[in-house]
């Protein structure tokens, strides 16, 4: 049961994400305090933001309904987010650290990768 409430707030957190990254891209971008240029900034934006995201709540929300889906889900997230906290602890290493107000967006990625892995073990007992 775990497993599938953690899938379901999960695919319902990256649904918000992406659908504020495809309807506002510059302003989800400002809100972090990323300055985006050019013309392709919000273009760019909406398919990593939007589009991954969305596509991200959609496998979420399906491994929260049906059992067949639930462990690619769950390894979706272990590599996706993993990726993200291993990028974020390099970056520290190169500088500089990032604000304060950014700081609430790499623990949701540490946050969800600890939350995975969890979860994986958990559905790996039963």
């Amino acid at each position: 049961m775990y497993v599938k409430l953690f899938l379901g707030l999960v695919a319902a957190l990256f649904a918000l994400f992406g659908a504020v990254s495809m309807a506002n891209p510059l302003g989800m971008a400002a809100s972090l305090g990323v300055v985006v240029e050019g013309p392709n900034g919000a273009y760019e934006l909406r398919g990593i933001y939007g589009g991954v995201s969305l596509a991200a709540a959609l496998l979420c929300a399906g491994g929260a309904l049906r059992t067949a889906l639930r462990r690619p889900a769950l390894w979706f997230l272990i590599v996706y987010m993993g990726g993200y906290v291993f990028a974020r602890g390099f970056a520290l290493l190169l500088g500089p650290a990032p604000t304060s107000a950014y700081i609430g967006f790499v623990a949701f990625e540490v946050a969800v990768l600890a939350g995975t892995i969890l979860a994986l073990r958990a559905s790996m007992r039963g």
